[in-house]
């Protein structure tokens, strides 16, 4: 197997691969949506997440191609290499005519880095050079279409928005626990009450100092799976989409259950232009699957109808998205960052204690779970960025200092704040954008340059994207560029306002 590439595993189904991509993108930050919409408004808010989760559709169907032209670019390479061997040995008798069968002539006039001619490929129904058989990560892709520039950029942005995620898991726990252990044992507080950090929690000990406790405990129980390392097993995976569904079903029907007894306290406005840069970020973020389209798939078996079953996807998670909003904002009139707290102190929604905890309590669980599997991922890929041929690390450097450089700013962040709708949204607004729209479609415009210079003007990618003008790609660069200085002015202007 070529370097770079990893075992698929075992296949499954196309629908069952959907299920995984729809468990994927929804996340922890559907749990902060709420919010989101109450502040921005319904009106503007189904426009924009509709608006969100097209464009999000749209740059997944460029990775997809992207993959596509990566595996053929792979088998492109392995022919070559074979065909160095073949000229170089007149007796072998290895060369594979059968796969070689649609290579017709050398292309001249460019010139290649492996110092072989380009090739020009002949165009037939069965030619399956672009069949998706070997999982390209992301980082692959742009290695192998991106300039080093190019390659950096990508790590730099996989890296802050990997920080962003801990900073987000970091704080969501603590902040959680402190939720429901401060105060909300009972139906006794008033659900209304929005409490402050100053606020007493047990005795002298503040809800800040007691949210600094449990961060504490958090960092010093989970940290330490930073410096080894650690994958997701298969039935944890199983319990925490059990736990996640559940919660998400528990908490639809019971504010269904309420406003239609007419009991709904919610009276969001149409919209609030204020509201939009966060609302962005939280989508963005809520709609983020790209980077790991690679590991989910490739095992798919079919793939024949993958565009249109992957728009089946996001219909549905739109669809989710938007129930769980409006049930919340029609629902409650002081929605929380986490909208699973919103249950925890409220008897007129759910007098059940059980119910009540475990809403309140699910998201410690299934974020814990995540924390040492994403502080991983940061770390090798730190060690990625500072890679040289053939060099290995020092112990110090690669045991102590990475996972060090992991875990710590995270941390950091989460100290000073856990104003988790700001933290999403700013993760959401800037990597998130870098990793859901400029880094696919960049991928998808480097690949089919790569395609036309390897094989040719008459071969045609079977993945390619339904957005197959270059229009679509400009579309999508210049929509970031502006969503990076709508968000980046709307801060300033709120730093600075008196």
């Amino acid at each position: 197997m070529p370097e770079g590439i990893t075992d698929t595993g075992e296949l499954y189904s196309p629908y069952v691969g959907l299920v995984y991509m729809f468990n994927l993108i929804v996340g922890t930050g559907a749990l902060t949506m709420p919010q989101a919409f109450a502040v921005a408004g319904w009106g503007v808010s189904l426009a924009l997440i509709i608006f969100l989760a097209f464009m999000s559709y749209m740059t997944t169907t460029f990775v997809i191609e992207a993959m596509a032209a990566a595996n053929a670019h792979l088998r492109w390479k392995r022919r070559e290499r074979q065909r160095i061997v073949d000229d170089s040995d007149p007796s072998s008798d290895s060369y594979d005519e059968d796969e070689d069968k649609n290579i017709v002539a050398f292309r001249d006039g460019y010139e290649r880095s492996e110092t072989r001619p380009i090739l020009s490929v002949q165009r037939t129904s069965t030619y399956d050079a672009f069949d998706i058989v070997e999982r390209v990560e992301m980082g692959q892709m742009a290695s192998m279409f991106f300039n080093k520039v190019g390659v950096n950029m990508f790590y730099i942005c996989i890296i802050i928005y990997l920080y962003g995620d801990l900073a987000i898991y970091a704080a969501a726990v603590p902040y959680s626990l402190t939720e429901v252990v401060c105060g909300n044992q009972s139906c006794s507080a008033d659900s209304k009450v929005k409490h402050n950090d100053t606020d007493p929690c047990w005795g002298s000990v503040r809800r800040i100092d007691a949210y600094r406790i449990f961060l504490t405990a958090f960092s010093l129980l989970l940290g330490p799976f930073t410096f080894f390392n650690v994958q997701k097993t298969k039935y944890l995976q199983i319990i925490t989409s059990l736990m996640r569904w559940i919660a998400f079903v528990i908490m639809i029907i019971l504010a269904l259950i309420r406003i239609g007894k007419g009991a709904g306290e919610g009276h969001p406005p149409i919209a609030n232009i204020s509201g939009i840069p966060n609302l962005f970020g939280v989508c963005v973020y809520s709609f983020m699957c790209q980077h790991s389209l690679p590991s989910l798939i490739t095992p798919i078996s079919k793939k024949k109808h993958m565009n249109k079953l992957v728009l089946v996807d996001y219909v549905l998670i739109l669809a989710f998205y938007s129930l769980l909003s409006f049930t919340a904002i029609f629902c409650f009139s002081n929605l929380k960052d986490m909208y699973t707290l919103n249950f925890t102190s409220n008897c007129n929604v759910i007098n059940v204690s059980f119910i009540r905890y475990f809403l309140g309590l699910f998201p410690v669980f299934t974020i814990s779970t995540n924390f040492p599997i994403i502080a991983v991922t940061l770390r090798n890929n730190w060690k990625t960025v500072f890679h040289r041929e053939g060099g290995m690390y020092p112990w110090l450097i690669d045991q102590i200092i990475f996972p060090l450089i992991t875990i710590i700013p995270p941390i950091l962040v989460a100290f000073c704040t856990h104003d988790l709708e700001t933290l999403v949204g700013i993760t959401g607004s800037y990597a998130g954008t870098g990793i859901q729209y400029i880094i696919p479609a960049c991928l998808v415009y480097f690949s089919r340059k790569d395609i036309e210079l390897v094989f040719g003007n008459n071969v045609q990618n079977k993945y390619r994207s339904p957005f197959k003008h270059i229009f679509w790609i400009f579309f999508v660069l210049v929509w970031s560029l502006s969503c990076f200085i709508f968000v980046t002015t709307n801060i300033v202007l709120v730093e600075t306002k008196p």
